[in-house]
């Protein structure tokens, strides 16, 4: 199956996605929605997901994606591979996580991971950028204590300032003494995350539980 091509950036404040999308009926999603939940916050084609939801198949796995195209493509993946705990769904995360997350069973969401989002250098365009304090209030909400949020990315100041985030909240305690993580803790990397390390280059990545109080 031929990729589809679609623009590498996408304006997340644009007005065409501000609307909150709709969550589906989640039991017709997945086979066992009693489940713990990963959430992958821009999933870009899912690879990695789709990868993830064949190994830990006590899990349900869940990716959200700003590009439509993508989205599509991906669930077309997941249904030639006959995967029933694993779903994309198009919309932006800015504006439709709290909307999506409060649809779910209680304490399923157990683990959300961010991977390389769009940098969006210019500070301007900061605002832009997916970690935003909204976003990790939402997180800090609905996902279940003890859960976990791993957060990677090749640009050391993209990394810092989403870690800087989740450590100003009150709900997030960061591991490994606020030390980059020598390796990534889940069994499998995304493509960007390969081809970066072929070359010899960096990745910064961090891992924050979540506390109960």
């Amino acid at each position: 199956m031929a990729r589809v091509r679609v623009r590498e950036h996408v304006n997340p404040l644009s007005i065409r996605y501000q609307a909150s999308a709709s969550p589906p009926d989640w039991t017709k999603i997945y086979t066992d929605l009693n489940l713990p939940l990963h959430l992958d916050i821009g999933c870009g084609r899912g690879r990695f997901l789709w990868h993830m939801a064949q190994i830990q198949t006590d899990w349900n796995f869940l990716g959200l994606e700003i590009r439509e195209p993508l989205v599509e493509e991906a669930n077309v993946w997941r249904d030639e591979k006959g995967l029933t705990n694993l779903h994309y769904l198009f919309c932006n995360a800015n504006s439709s996580l709290k909307p999506i997350l409060e649809t779910l069973p209680p304490g399923i969401l157990q683990r959300v991971s961010i991977q390389f989002p769009d940098p969006w250098f210019k500070n301007k365009h900061h605002k832009r950028r997916v970690v935003q304090p909204e976003l990790v209030n939402d997180l800090a909400t609905y996902l279940a204590i003890g859960g976990e949020v791993f957060i990677q990315s090749d640009i050391e100041e993209v990394e810092r300032e989403m870690c800087d985030r989740f450590s100003s909240h009150a709900s997030f305690q960061r591991q490994n003494d606020g030390e980059w993580l020598a390796e990534n803790p889940l069994p499998v990397a995304t493509e960007r995350e390969i081809g970066r390390l072929k070359r010899g280059e960096p990745v910064y990545r961090a891992l924050y539980h979540k506390s109960g109080i």
